[in-house]
């Protein structure tokens, strides 16, 4: 039998489809976590800084999200290049700052965050590698426990790290984590049910060569998480925009030829999608609608995700776009393991 290490795109399957059982592993720990959170609201920051790069910059996005709606705290995302290249050396006094990476390698994200410490601010790092070089300048750290990501594309490092992030935001306001108690079942469900959708959504999209995914509020993370994997893995032409954002100029570029990822779950983000997507229909574009609401906007293809409470839909909703993705790889000749030109960690100053 052909080993996983020679058919393209069996790790990141595998990965794919593990990620069930990363949530449930990752909800038996909350305790660690909400131990992590009990410091943190003891030190009661006035900001949140979040520090981060790639996907991991996109988890960041849906972090800073987490902070200002449910904290009520201001949140920022962090330019590591203002220490490492400028040398700015802010007054952190009372700020919170949160390292989120990946493989917790990155020396740009390792020497902010080493500097933010000496600045003032309460370090955490969310992980994946709790003996990486970030771990060991923060205070505090939160692993993800996703395991071993042996595909170059990151799925379910992504997605626990969105789960962390949320359990940790959570606990620091005091909450018990009760809308994600069942958030393994619902990952389960949002795998079996956007299996044959994303099938046929590989065949219509599989020639595309032009995407703009768009997605509001909390969701907005997930456009840009979005149009990083179709690129890396299917070398499309991918940019992520806010609905917001694409109203105000990128829109007038749309038309015919172009494919529109809209993601799109119950809340009020998903609501302020309607009137967008209205627009970029009228443009011509063929619009495929991810989400818990994807019935309810205009788009000429939907592939749906179980409802959860609006700030979790981005562990869910991510996960049929992580399938896409795989699918275009595979159709369009590509093997999504081993993009062209990329590697797992990505060392950046």
């Amino acid at each position: 039998m052909t080993s996983t290490e020679t058919v393209p795109g069996a790790h990141m399957a595998a990965e794919i489809a593990a990620q069930p059982e990363v949530f449930r592993g990752l909800l038996a720990r909350r305790a660690e976590i909400a131990a992590v959170a009990a410091q943190i609201a003891e030190r009661r920051p006035r900001f949140v800084l979040f520090a981060a790069r790639g996907s991991s910059d996109h988890g960041a996005l849906y972090a800073k999200y987490l902070t200002e709606v449910l904290l009520q705290l201001p949140a920022g995302l962090v330019s590591p290049s203002t220490t490492t290249l400028y040398g700015a050396q802010p007054d952190l006094t009372d700020v919170l700052w949160v390292s989120v990476s990946q493989s917790g390698g990155s020396p740009d994200l390792v020497e902010a965050t080493e500097a933010a410490r000496r600045r003032g601010a309460l370090t955490v790092a969310v992980t994946n590698t709790p003996d990486s070089p970030l771990n060991q300048v923060t205070e505090l750290s939160v692993d993800i426990g996703a395991g071993k990501e042996l595909a170059v594309a990151a799925t379910k490092t992504y997605s626990a790290t969105l789960l962390a992030l949320y359990l940790l935001i959570d606990a620091v306001r005091g909450g018990t984590a009760e809308h994600a108690a069942n958030l393994g079942d619902l990952a389960d469900s949002a795998l079996a049910l956007a299996e044959p959708a994303v099938a046929e959504a590989v065949q219509r999209y599989r020639f595309a060569n032009r995407v703009v995914t768009t997605g509001r509020g909390y969701s907005s993370a997930t456009a840009a998480e979005a149009a990083l994997k179709l690129a890396e893995t299917s070398y499309l032409s991918a940019r992520a925009y806010s609905g917001a954002d694409l109203l105000h100029g990128p829109v007038a570029a749309v038309d015919s030829e172009t494919a529109v990822l809209a993601i799109t779950s119950a809340g009020q983000g998903g609501a302020a999608m309607r009137e967008v997507l209205e627009v970029v229909q009228g443009r011509g574009a063929d619009i495929l609608a991810v989400g818990s609401a994807a019935d309810v906007v205009a788009a000429a293809y939907r592939i749906g995700v179980p409802a959860t409470a609006e700030e979790l839909a981005p562990v869910l909703e991510i996960l049929p776009v992580q399938r896409l993705a795989l699918g275009l790889a595979l159709a369009r000749g590509g093997d999504p393991d081993n993009p062209r030109g990329l590697n797992k960690v990505t060392k950046t100053r």
